[in-house]
């Protein structure tokens, strides 16, 4: 049967219990045990497809087309395994479920409550089948639970742990707290009472905390720790040091350091565990922190205040310059800010070597995009373009090459080229999916992982070295195919189609050095140990750029 760790956070919100659970999953991992991650998170969305990127940072979208909270991109990035629907849960979704079930008379009348109908509910999920694609069932089962202990709305998520950690079987269950220890510079001194109240609430509902993570700034004094231990009544073996590091890379390995993957094991009786096998994560750490060189990479986006609202973009270049031995310096531009006058776009990239217009939704920001795309194309400079910002690049050729000045996306509004339209109906599988332009937001796009076809001979079909791929999508609009032999005749080349030929997947141009667009997100697919083609060979080209100046 597997174990269960229960990772919880205190103090304040965004500590990083994400990364956390995803580089105590890969110590794990370094053992030789398998495990599956999985996230409760107390809001009240169904999922977090239709919230604001200010609110909540990206969607990261699973194969099997569920949109998540962008902890399940770390989870994926640090141990490799996939996840799926049945990984990422919210309030939204479980009272969803329950009213359905209510609904339809499957509680036989009887008054339905947050105990036991709430907290069974997220049992059931968290003890839902974790069996990886081999069939096999994990040996450890991470579950994050999103926010921070006290706040009312997680309260049945707390609950239900709480209740798990008396139903498993005796040494199946661990909590691992992470909490802030302060540092006041005018007192000079470590401050831990913050991470004492954290506990004392967390124990108030019935939770004592087996191991304790706490970040700080500074080493812990071993006189502090000794406190900590004393007032929150764990050993002091498990006050675990979480400094900043240089890279989220070198967490793992920091971890371990301090001792967290030994003392949750002991919390489990496990003393013979095999020692772990942190060679990779040594090397990775390495090529970060000393690389050959560095490129610079402006990514014009629409959300760039908020860098989390393009977390697996960093991720994925970060990757790419793992892959050519590079740091990449990512030079945030807000697309908005390339619209004043036509030479702000030059002023403002003219040092970039590669230019990333990612995703995004509205018309908002559009004509900073297009800028930049007629920068990057009319200077010789990278360019890639995803989901969004591959329409842009098609949108820019219509105007600017192909004689369509008024050529636009129909997601803009009414117009009379829509070089872009709204997706009606599409494949899935066997069957045809269809949507109305006045239906609900939530789950209504092309989600998930979609196969295209590759054009034999195609810089992309010779990047990925294969002629059939399969990608993760979120998009509701599609560049019309019915502008591929105008487009095509200015250069710009559909590489990629659906199977059946009907949605433009990649573009290209074979008169620019590195100029491609997609319209699924190869970045979702890229690991540290194995950096998506895409963003190696995007970056290789930035290399080349930064280094024949």
């Amino acid at each position: 049967m597997a174990r269960y760790i229960f990772t919880t956070g205190g103090v304040v919100s965004s500590l990083g219990k994400g990364l956390a659970s995803a580089a105590l999953g890969a110590l794990l991992q370094a053992r030789g045990y398998t495990v599956r991650l999985r996230k409760l998170d107390p809001y009240l969305n169904v999922d977090p497809g239709t919230m604001s990127p200010y609110q909540h940072g990206e969607v990261y979208v699973t194969d099997d087309g569920a949109e998540t909270d962008l902890d399940l991109g770390h989870y994926e990035r640090f141990t490799g395994v996939s996840a799926t629907k049945a990984d990422n849960i919210t309030t939204g979704r479980v009272y969803k479920t329950i009213l359905e079930k209510e609904r339809r008379g499957d509680y036989l009348g009887a008054t339905v409550q947050v105990i036991p109908h709430v907290t069974d509910e997220i049992k059931k999920f968290i003890l839902s089948d974790a069996r990886g694609e081999d069939g096999r069932e994990p040996d450890f089962v991470l579950v994050e639970i999103g926010g921070t202990v006290g706040d009312i709305e997680g309260l049945p998520f707390f609950e239900a742990i709480r209740q798990l950690g008396q139903e498993l079987p005796r040494g199946h269950a661990c909590f691992v707290h992470l909490t802030l220890l302060p540092f006041i510079k005018t007192a000079g001194e470590m401050k831990t009472k913050p991470t004492q109240h954290s506990v004392k609430e967390l124990r108030s509902i019935g939770i004592q905390p087996d191991v304790l993570l706490c970040r700080c700034e500074q080493p812990i004094p071993p006189g502090d720790k000794r406190k900590i231990a004393l007032f929150c009544n764990v050993r002091e073996s498990a006050v675990i040091q979480a400094l900043d590091a240089k890279t989220i890379y070198a967490v793992p390995l920091d971890y371990h350091r301090q001792g967290l993957d030994a003392e949750v094991l002991s919390v489990f009786g496990m003393s013979d565990a095999p020692a772990p096998d942190l060679s990779r994560w040594e090397q990775i750490a390495e090529t970060l922190t000393h690389p050959d060189g560095e490129v610079t990479i402006a990514v014009v986006g629409k959300y760039t205040v908020l860098k989390d609202a393009y977390k697996s973009y960093i991720e994925a270049l970060v990757h790419g310059g793992v892959a050519n031995n590079v740091g990449v310096n990512i030079d945030w531009v807000e697309s908005e800010e390339l619209e004043a006058d036509p030479q702000a776009a030059v002023e403002r990239l003219e040092n970039a070597d590669g230019v990333l217009v990612p995703g995004a939704f509205g018309e908002r920001g559009s004509d900073g995009m297009l800028r930049a795309v007629k920068f990057a194309r009319e200077h010789d400079v990278p360019y890639f373009g995803v989901c969004f910002g591959m329409q842009m690049a098609v949108i820019e050729a219509a105007r600017n090459l192909a004689g369509l000045p008024c050529a636009s996306s129909s997601e803009f509004g009414p117009t009379d080229e829509p070089v872009v339209g709204l997706m009606t109906e599409w494949t899935q599988g066997n069957e045809r999916v269809r949507r109305q332009e006045g239906d609900d937001l939530g789950g209504t796009m092309r989600l998930g992982a979609y196969e295209a076809i590759l054009k034999t001979g195609s810089m992309i079909a010779e990047i990925y070295g294969a002629g059939s791929i399969w990608e993760r999508h979120r998009h509701r609009y599609e560049v019309n195919i019915g502008y591929r032999e105008r487009l095509e005749d200015v250069g710009l080349k559909f590489a990629g189609l659906s199977p059946d030929g009907v949605l433009p997947e990649t573009m290209e141009r074979e008169d620019h050095p590195w100029f491609v667009g997609v319209q699924f997100h190869p970045e979702l697919k890229s690991r540290p140990f194995a950096p998506h083609p895409l963003y190696a060979s995007f970056i290789a080209a930035a290399k080349h750029k930064s280094r024949l100046v």
